[in-house]
């Protein structure tokens, strides 16, 4: 395995796909108590892309992070993300864009971003490997790599193509190890067999891993230790390879709890290994929509459904069959959007989404559940 890169301290990152929000802006009095909290706990490592928070996270990094901390005391990671270029010289105007917004004059990773079959042609296309690696040559960013969802085989494929990519992003949770869409070990080993560093995002699924059924909670709750996150975070942490783990912090309890475990890192025992080879069983009965909220459909749905929030909804009508789901799908989540029986069956959701849901046919299924 290679030596992991020098300027990274600790192989846990501040993921800001998910950052509090206040009147609909980024919270910046609390991201700023989160970002001290992070620095002072000896870790380093943000990670961001330009559609993050609709567009704020990158802003948000500039007034919280970039303004306050010396260049030289964080890793700051940023992505070349398939919505904003159509061809080959629209990159590097992005490019500018994205270092303006962080407040930088360099990157220190750089991330072709959520690669998939489709969206690595559009990229070979448009030359936008080539026009990153110039990127890098010029001094621009440091380091090369992917953000990745697909099948592992798809994987294989690119770093073949591309022996230049220095890190992986895949997502990597214990409900998506052995899951047959996402393909987690399967993708870990491609990255081990192309002796590529490891860095994951979504350990807990959007939150999937952390709100779990009660007879899940239950089995943590017998090992009197961490909270749900915690085992979540450290499964993933505890592979070789893996040089970094994301969790996407919402809020300082968030924050606290993850350094709580992660500053001082310990794999899980066998006997937590066990505990979390049970709750993932549990998980996998519920027949959940295994949605982790990270809104890549929702920006080009023609009929503006918040597809998330209503998948949110029928996961909680199967868990806890109560009226609060109802009364959320009709008096908030569809009041400005469009419902689910507004889908026009585009399929636009379904090209973007990172778990590869069967979008059009889960929202009837939504439709017949809350619209009857």
């Amino acid at each position: 395995m290679k030596t992991y890169f020098e300027e990274i301290k600790k192989n846990f990152g501040f993921g800001c796909m998910r950052l509090p929000l206040k009147n609909g802006e980024v919270d910046y009095t609390e991201v700023n108590k989160m970002v001290d909290a992070f620095m002072d706990a000896g870790f380093n490592y943000f990670d961001t892309a330009h559609m993050y928070v609709e567009g704020k996270s990158e802003n948000a990094l500039r007034e919280c992070l970039t303004k306050r901390y010396p260049r030289e005391s964080y890793v700051l990671t940023n992505k070349l993300s398939t919505s904003y270029f159509n061809k080959q010289e629209e990159i590097r105007l992005l490019f500018e864009r994205q270092l303006e917004a962080c407040g930088v004059d360099y990157f220190d990773f750089y991330l072709m971003h959520a690669q998939s079959a489709e969206i690595f042609e559009k990229y070979k296309k448009c030359n936008a490997y080539e026009t990153a690696l110039e990127l890098k040559e010029e001094g621009k960013f440091r380091h090369f790599g992917i953000s990745f969802h697909d099948k592992a085989e798809v994987l294989e494929q690119i770093l073949i193509e591309y022996p230049q990519i220095e890190v992986v992003q895949i997502q990597f949770n214990y409900v998506d190890y052995e899951d047959t869409s996402v393909e987690g070990r399967k993708c870990y080993e491609v990255c081990r067999k192309y002796d590529k560093p490891v860095i994951v995002m979504e350990p807990v699924k959007g939150g999937s891993l952390v709100n779990l059924p009660d007879k899940a909670k239950e089995v943590f709750n017998k090992l009197q230790g961490g909270s749900a996150a915690s085992y979540a975070i450290r499964f993933a942490a505890g592979f070789d390879g893996v040089m970094m783990v994301l969790s996407g912090m919402e809020n300082m309890e968030m924050m606290n709890d993850n350094i709580s475990y992660m500053k001082d890192f310990k794999p899980l025992s066998e006997k937590e290994l066990e505990a979390v080879n049970e709750v993932c069983k549990i998980f996998n009965e519920q027949g959940l929509i295994q949605c982790t909220a990270c809104r890549y459909c929702t920006s080009g749905c023609p009929k503006n459904i918040s597809i998330p929030d209503l998948f949110a909804c029928m996961n909680s009508k199967k868990v806890f069959n109560n009226w609060n789901t109802d009364y959320y799908y009709n008096n908030v989540h569809t009041v400005n959007n469009g419902k689910a029986s507004d889908c026009i069956q585009c399929g636009k959701c379904e090209h973007i989404c990172p778990q590869h849901l069967e979008i059009r046919k889960l929202l009837k299924e939504v439709a017949l559940e809350f619209e009857k």
